[in-house]
């Protein structure tokens, strides 16, 4: 059920394209205004523990687990927060639907398609969720460097990249697209910020 004064963020893309920091640089906006806030995240490294396979290496089981702890936890981050606040902030670092673009890829990495019962089971799981007021989308710059203590494979990243972008269009998801340009990080950060302030009743 929506609740009226809660207001849910979300961020996909491809890894290393500046999702983490773009959400902290919103919390930390958000924090400054006095708005209660609450931010998700570190799917990945929690499935490694479980342990789950992870990036080209995941499955119908591992993505389920990630959009099943991911809506989990976006939930849980709602109830922590002050329900009393005009307005109250949830960011997913990762929004639900980045799971299913994260599963795509990996098929097609692999060259091994899954069954259509199982394609259809984790689309219904990521559909259940409740959708975002903003949904941001990270944008892949090949001039920007990943960070020496990542060994990614290039062409899963870039197709995590093209999985994402399409599944926000097969569904038609309403989302602004982010560059790593510091003014359209900007500009992220200010729609964030202005939605958060409008829905804030005076």
């Amino acid at each position: 059920m929506t609740q009226p004064n809660l207001i849910r963020i979300g961020v996909m893309g491809t890894h290393s394209t500046g999702k983490t920091l773009l959400m902290r640089r919103i919390e930390m906006e958000l924090r400054s205004r006095d708005i209660p806030v609450a931010r998700t995240g570190g799917l990945g490294r929690r499935a490694a523990c479980v342990p789950l396979p992870k990036m080209q290496h995941h499955t119908v089981e591992s993505t389920r687990w990630v959009l099943a702890r991911g809506i989990a936890d976006e939930v849980a981050a709602s109830a922590s927060l002050d329900t009393t606040a005009p307005t109250r902030v949830v960011l997913a670092d990762r929004a639900c639907w980045d799971a299913l673009a994260y599963h795509r890829a990996a098929v097609e990495w692999r060259g091994q398609p899954i069954a259509r019962t199982d394609r259809e089971a984790l689309h219904r799981l990521a559909a259940a969720n409740t959708p975002y007021g903003l949904l941001l989308a990270t944008i892949l710059d090949p001039d920007v460097p990943v960070r020496p203590k990542h060994d990614y494979d290039d062409r899963y990243r870039r197709l995590v990249e093209k999985h994402t972008h399409a599944l926000l269009r097969e569904e038609h998801l309403p989302h602004t697209r982010v560059t790593s340009n510091d003014g359209n990080q900007a500009h992220a950060i200010e729609l964030a910020l202005r939605l958060c302030c409008t829905e804030a009743p005076v």
